[in-house]
């Protein structure tokens, strides 16, 4: 069954956000507002792999959940910037290692029932270090996280990133 819609009224909207009222008939139910959360931009993240190192991965806190983690390389693309442009652009920014070629992992959209929000994750092999991160404040550290203590984390809920945790999960399915 497929929902119908008949307009979308903004509630509130800023660069980073716009939240809508959507009327929508819901087969069965009727006509409703539907809360709509729009992103303006896709997000992109990138795994970065190296045989010998692990994953290059940031801890950081989350103010908005007021949680700590780790996370993979990953933000928000740039007015005509591609996908992969921007996951290459911010592993760099925020780790100070340029990654190698990056091929596509997963393109998703993580609460569908409520967001428009789309997240594309590329993995790219080993990395060249360039230097200090230009987005110093995005983490408290930067590190190479073997691959055993990903899948750790992965495991015992230590990645509550989702865009992170996503991107791990189908990477490690082709790791044995």
């Amino acid at each position: 069954m497929r929902w119908q819609t008949f307009g979308e009224r903004t509630v509130y909207d800023s660069p980073w956000v716009r939240v809508a009222l959507v009327d929508v008939e819901v087969p069965g139910v009727g006509r409703l507002d539907h809360h709509v959360v729009r992103m303006p931009a896709h997000a992109a993240g990138t795994v970065v792999h190296d045989p010998e190192r692990g994953v290059l991965m940031l801890w950081r806190h989350r103010f908005i959940t007021d949680s700590w983690g780790w996370e993979i390389p990953a933000g928000r693309l740039e007015d005509g910037e591609t996908p992969a442009d921007a996951g290459a652009r911010e592993t760099l920014e925020e780790t100070g290692w340029r990654p190698g070629p990056l091929r596509p992992l997963v393109q998703y959209h993580p609460t569908n029932g409520s967001s428009d929000q789309t997240f594309h994750v590329f993995v790219a092999d080993g990395a060249t270090h360039i230097g200090e991160p230009a987005d110093a404040f995005e983490s408290e550290r930067v590190a190479w996280v073997p691959l055993d203590e990903v899948r750790a984390l992965v495991r015992d809920g230590g990645i509550g990133d989702g865009l992170s945790l996503t991107g791990l999960l189908r990477f490690l399915l082709d790791r044995p």
